[in-house]
C-alpha cells in the first residue's frame, strides 16, 4: 500500500535562538571548565531534551540558590533573575556566571533607567513566568505593576498616571502585546515605550513564519515544551492566522496521529528553546507514514551570535 501524500512546510526560521544557543554553551563551558556537578538555576531553557541532555553532563537543575553549595559554580538560566539572587551569592562568595539572554538583560536595563527617571514601571508578561519574575525583581516591589491582557489595563493603579513607562516579556505574542501597548497609550497618553521592541527578534520571526505557513496548511505542529511562552505563542498565533489544528509536541511520540488523518497539507515549526534535532525527528516520523513533499518558507535570516561571559572564555 503506498503512503498518503503529504506537502509538509517547515517554517525558517525555527528552532534556537542566539540567547538559547548561549545558555547551552554556558552550561557545557561551565561543566568543562570546572568539572561536575554545575548547579543550575531554573531549567537553563524550556526544552526537557536539552535539560536531560544537560543533566547527563554533570548539570544538576535547582529551583532556588539555597539549595546550591558554596564550593560549586552556579549557573543563571537565560530567563533572568531577580536582583536579590546574584546578590546572595556574592555575599555566600560562590562562583556564579549569568546566562541571561543579552535581550532579557536589556529590558532590565531599560526598566532600571526609567526607575532612576521617577518613572514607574508597568511589565506586559504572565505572571509567575521566570522572566517576569526576573524583569520585576529588578527593581524595589511596588514599583513594577504587571498587566497581562487588554482587561488589566483599565484596573491599573498607579502612583501617577503621568509618570510611567511600559516593558514587555520578550517572548508575547507580538498582536496581543500590540493590543495592550494600545489600551496602555489610550488610558495613559504619557506613557513612555521602550526605543526599539522589546519582543525578541527570534519570537518575532517565528510568528511572522508561522502567519506565512498558517494560511496554505490544515493542521500545524509547534515543536517545543508545554512551559516555553514562546512556543505557545506559536500555536496562537497559527490559530489566530486560521489554522483550526495547531498543536504543541514535544517529541514525535507526542504526535496525535489520529486527528492527523486525512491531512494533506501540514506545517512544522519549533520554539525558541527546541533544538533542530527534534524537529528532525518529527519529519521522520511523517516520512513513515506519508509520501512527504517538504516546501521550506522563510521569511527572515537570522545570523545574530551572542558571546558567553569572559570567565568561560579564559583557560582554566
Amino acid at each position: 500500500m503506498t503512503n498518503p501524500p503529504l506537502t509538509l512546510f517547515l517554517a525558517a526560521p525555527r528552532g534556537f535562538c542566539a540567547g538559547v544557543d548561549r545558555a547551552i554553551k554556558i552550561v557545557e563551558m561551565a561543566i568543562e571548565k570546572w568539572g561536575a556537578p554545575v548547579y543550575v538555576r531554573h531549567e537553563i531553557v524550556h526544552n526537557k531534551f536539552v535539560v536531560d541532555g544537560l543533566r547527563e553532563q554533570g548539570a544538576v537543575f535547582v529551583e532556588e540558590l539555597d539549595e546550591c553549595p558554596d564550593d560549586r559554580p552556579v549557573i543563571f538560566s537565560a530567563h533572568g533573575v531577580p536582583k536579590a539572587v546574584p546578590a546572595e551569592a556574592a555575599r555566600r562568595e560562590m562562583v556564579y556566571v549569568d546566562a541571561t539572554c543579552p535581550l532579557v538583560s536589556k529590558v532590565h536595563i531599560e526598566a532600571e533607567r526609567h526607575h532612576r527617571n521617577g518613572l514607574q514601571m508597568v511589565m506586559i508578561g504572565h505572571q509567575g513566568h521566570p522572566e517576569t519574575i526576573g524583569t520585576m525583581g529588578q527593581l524595589p516591589p511596588g514599583d513594577v505593576l504587571l498587566v497581562e491582557t487588554t482587561e488589566d489595563v483599565a484596573t491599573l493603579a498607579p502612583r501617577d498616571p503621568e509618570r510611567l513607562a511600559f516593558i514587555t516579556q520578550t517572548t508575547l505574542s507580538v498582536d496581543d502585546t500590540a493590543d495592550i501597548v494600545a489600551a496602555l497609550k489610550a488610558r495613559f497618553p504619557a506613557i513612555v515605550g521602550p526605543h526599539k521592541e522589546d519582543i525578541c527578534y527570534a519570537t518575532t520571526n517565528r510568528q511572522e513564519a508561522v502567519k506565512a505557513i498558517a494560511p496554505k496548511v490544515e493542521a500545524l505542529l509547534v515543536i517545543g515544551a508545554p512551559n516555553s511562552s514562546n512556543s505557545r505563542r506559536l500555536v496562537e498565533v497559527a490559530r489566530a492566522q486560521g489554522c483550526i489544528y495547531a498543536q504543541l509536541v514535544g517529541r514525535a511520540n507526542e504526535i496525535d496521529w489520529r486527528a492527523l488523518e486525512g491531512v494533506s497539507t501540514l506545517g512544522v515549526t519549533a520554539g525558541a528553546s527546541a533544538p533542530e534535532l527534534l524537529v528532525d525527528e518529527v519529519v521522520e516520523a511523517f516520512r513513515a507514514r506519508f509520501d512527504v513533499t517538504i516546501e521550506t518558507v522563510e521569511t527572515a535570516q537570522e545570523n545574530v551570535e551572542f558571546k558567553v561571559p569572559r570567565v568561560l572564555r579564559e583557560s582554566a
